[in-house]
């Protein structure tokens, strides 16, 4: 091969096994290999399910060879973060008191991608509950970037970032309730989705996880991420759809006759600055889309600040009930900064009725935007990543609202969100969010698509040292 198998991207992988160019089994022994040797640093792999996926592997050269009918990820391998469920794995979510979880049975998006004939490679770190921007917890640890040991891998989906950044794996499974699989793909510099809430079906075999707080779900969904946008296309065909175990899921066509090659730059984000590093990648962008024929114009969607006011009293809402349950569980930085959330949006100040009229003035208004701008390309976060553990240490709320301004209005509005990197400045990934209409995940990826055609994919690459 002209390139090490680690360097394929999960559709690439899918096409050399189906052609028998090689086998499943080399695929899944050279990710192994990479775990191997790269994860010492970066402890985003946390279980490596390294028999189960050689005995998948082998089942998947054998159906090659007789001449089944193959999955479209048929014999790839994929990752799957600590908070979805994977038979014969614990379901930690990054606590020590359920390192012995262990599921019996898949969650509805693993058993879609195992049905698509991809395999279980292994599991990935995130923070307590995933409760953080940050991938540290005292169970598992600190997961790095593989463009700079001492800053963050991002989160909550870092340990998935991590891996997918430096060719640990081709694709994984994550979920973001305030930015957790678009905050990693910004850091690492990979592609996500951030699908439309109840597109994909979420659903956990344990019944303290039944029961969601209200803010996730009205806001939490799960997403796939990848190093290209073509894989998320191929994740989101397998992933799409109802699962009667998840009311909240249904079945909506992914694609469109009507795909409009027109989009808003917001180049300037309401309620504070950006840096300027962050706002070179919004030009990249801009200029990548110009350059394949788009029509752009600068706008900036509708009362983003009261947007991100919602969400995060909407959040606040839960945190006195999690802390009431959870604080024993839970480390003391992360606990502080909690009860620091909830001192600074008290859920007195808007009480859920309140909450409920505002999301529905504040989506009337983004999808009237949105008739006129059907995608709108804009930052990620307002900052560089920053040093571990820097959001419980010195940000502070005021900092992390400050870096989430652009993050948290998909999350209340419920609306999709894809992520793509735009290039490497400073020796950091730099990227951009593509936010279109609810279920128009299709624009979404057609502009992220778009500018990495332009731009190019940056990853895998080996970890900095």
């Amino acid at each position: 091969m002209s390139e090490q198998l680690w360097h394929r991207t999960a559709g690439e992988l899918a096409d050399l096994i189906s052609s028998k160019q090689v086998s499943s089994r080399e695929v899944i022994d050279a990710h192994l290999e990479r775990i191997e040797e790269v994860n010492g640093h970066l402890n985003a792999v946390t279980v490596t399910l390294t028999e189960r996926a050689q005995a998948e592997a082998d089942a998947a050269d054998a159906a090659i060879a007789a001449d089944e009918d193959l999955g479209p990820l048929h014999g790839v391998p994929f990752t799957i973060k600590e908070n979805i469920d994977v038979a014969g794995t614990a379901t930690t979510s990054g606590l020590p008191v359920f390192a012995d979880m262990v599921s019996a049975v898949d969650a509805p998006l693993v058993e879609r991608m195992r049905d698509a004939g991809a395999v279980p490679l292994g599991r990935t770190n995130l923070p307590e509950l995933g409760l953080r921007v940050s991938t540290n917890n005292p169970l598992r640890g600190l997961t790095r970037n593989p463009w700079h040991p001492n800053l963050t891998a991002g989160g909550s989906s870092g340990g998935e970032g991590s891996a997918i950044s430096s060719g640990m794996s081709p694709i994984g499974l994550g979920n973001d309730i305030g930015g957790s699989l678009r905050n990693p793909a910004f850091c690492c510099g990979i592609a996500s989705l951030k699908p439309t809430h109840g597109r994909l079906p979420h659903f956990s075999s344990f019944e303290h996880d039944q029961n969601d707080p209200l803010s996730f779900y009205l806001m939490g969904t799960d997403g796939p991420m990848a190093r290209s946008v073509d894989d998320l296309w191929t994740a989101m065909a397998i992933l799409n759809g109802r699962d009667s175990r998840d009311p909240r899921s249904v079945t909506v066509a992914m694609e469109s006759l009507e795909a409009p090659r027109k989009a808003a730059i917001l180049r300037e984000v309401p309620g504070g600055p950006c840096d300027p590093w962050v706002a070179d990648a919004v030009n990249k962008a801009a200029d990548a889309l110009v350059a394949a024929g788009w029509e752009i114009t600068d706008a900036t969607p509708p009362e983003m600040e009261r947007c991100q006011e919602v969400w995060a009293h909407l959040l606040s809402l839960d945190i006195g009930v999690i802390m009431q349950m959870a604080r024993p569980m839970l480390s003391e930085g992360l606990a502080d900064s909690l009860d620091e959330m909830g001192e600074n949006f008290p859920s007195e100040s808007m009480p859920p009725p309140l909450v409920q009229a505002e999301f529905v003035r504040l989506s009337r208004l983004w999808s009237t935007f949105f008739d006129e701008n059907p995608v709108v390309i804009m930052p990620t976060w307002t900052t560089k990543p920053f040093e571990h553990d820097a959001d419980l240490d010195s940000m502070g709320i005021p900092g992390l609202t400050n870096l989430l301004r652009c993050i948290t209005p998909p999350n209340i509005l419920n609306l999709p969100a894809a992520c793509v990197p735009v290039g490497v400045s400073e020796g950091l990934a730099q990227g951009v969010q593509c936010v279109a209409d609810r279920w128009r995940d299709d624009l979404a990826l057609n502009a992220a698509g778009a500018i990495e055609a332009q731009l190019g994919i940056i990853t895998p690459i080996d970890p900095v040292v």
